[in-house]
């Protein structure tokens, strides 16, 4: 899949005039369809109306992200997560609920409100980017992976895959370090090195997976800790692409949305804690540790803290300062693209696909900010 993402390509056209946000928008609270028609060409290059050609393209790289992480969260929603008026689809699996309220008895709350905030993120700013006369990002035509065939889950077209993931929570070890930053090149132990390897489910596949009760647990841990995987993505991605922002309402926008996504991770981070140690027997292969034990454990290890420790920034020469990591701008689209597609996340789409995402988030990191 990286591979895909590194071929040589020919500029895309599947952008869009006018608001289309994955076929819905926020009306009074709820959400009410709109036109979800297919992708429009538009020639070589995409319209950036009233903002500068870098500024639209961030905002349609992130109006892209959003989209996807929509896709994925109102899966775990219909699932696992309440269903209302706000996030509509799905009817729950109740032991996959009872599984993730293992990690927290709040869960299904707070994956309806993780997946709304994604939904108005996505929706606001392709109908920010219209306002401006620029193209609008429209993924609809990409919604072709297969829905869990679990109780409880709609039978739609997805863009996402969350049954065959490969989970890095080198997150785990990185917010606690105070003295490293991936910024300066550093690595960090993988928190579930098993995750790590392979492909695993984070939602029930079928109602064969809800029993034995250590598999549909293991299912919810993965779950678990993907929540705190993508949300510390999106922690980064906004204050690196703020950097080549122009506009003083653009640089408003992502930095008004990039601390909700900090405000998520920091939340998935303290469940993830929660995680409960077993094998999964279904997958031998498949370990979560104890993280209050070796090579864990101790003060910064405790699997209550949430706050990031001080670390490097800027320069070794300077104090430690607590901050998000990292938040280095250059090939910081690229980089969060080339991220979710190594987690499996994108197993199953189309070479149009890929491309697509390629050219996104490279004209998101050829923006430069303008002065004066």
């Amino acid at each position: 899949m990286k591979n895909q993402l590194k071929t040589s390509i020919n500029r895309r056209t599947f952008v869009k005039n006018g608001l289309t946000a994955a076929g819905a928008a926020t009306v009074g609270g709820g959400l009410l369809a709109t036109s979800s028609s297919a992708f429009a060409k538009k020639g070589s290059e995409e319209h950036s109306g009233r903002l500068t050609k870098g500024d639209a393209a961030i905002l349609r790289f992130l109006a892209a992200a959003e989209i996807l992480e929509t896709d994925l969260w109102q899966q775990y929603n219909e699932l696992g997560g309440i269903q209302d008026s706000e996030v509509p689809g799905g009817s729950g699996s109740v032991l996959y609920t009872a599984a993730l309220a293992v990690l927290d008895a709040d869960m299904a709350q707070y994956i309806h409100d993780n997946t709304e905030d994604e939904l108005t993120h996505e929706v606001f700013i392709n109908a920010f980017l219209a306002s401006k006369g620029a193209d609008t990002v429209n993924l609809d035509e990409f919604r072709t992976l297969a829905s869990s065939k679990a109780t409880g889950a709609q039978q739609i077209g997805r863009l996402t895959n969350l049954m065959q993931l490969t989970v890095d929570t080198s997150w785990w070890t990185r917010y606690r370090s105070g003295s490293k930053n991936p910024d300066f090149g550093d690595s960090f132990d993988q928190a579930v090195p098993s995750l790590n390897v392979g492909q695993h489910p984070a939602i029930p596949m079928t109602d064969d997976d809800l029993t034995p009760d250590d598999h549909i647990q293991a299912i919810a841990n993965t779950a678990g800790f993907h929540f705190g995987t993508i949300e510390q993505g999106g922690t980064s991605l906004y204050p690196s692409l703020a950097q080549r922002v122009t506009d003083p309402d653009v640089l408003r926008i992502v930095l008004s949305i990039g601390p909700t996504e900090a405000m998520h991770f920091q939340t998935w981070s303290d469940k993830a804690g929660n995680a409960r140690p077993l094998t999964d027997p279904n997958d031998s292969s498949l370990v979560f540790p104890d993280l209050n034990s070796p090579p864990f454990g101790g003060e910064e290890f405790q699997t209550n803290l949430i706050m990031p420790e001080p670390t490097i920034f800027l320069s070794r020469k300077l104090p430690a300062c607590s901050i998000v990591r990292p938040t280095a701008t250059k090939g910081a689209a690229m980089g969060a693209a080339n991220f979710l597609t190594a987690m499996g996340l994108f197993i199953g789409q189309s070479s149009a696909f890929f491309e697509l995402l390629r050219d996104l988030a490279e004209d998101a990191d050829d923006a430069k900010r303008r002065s004066g």
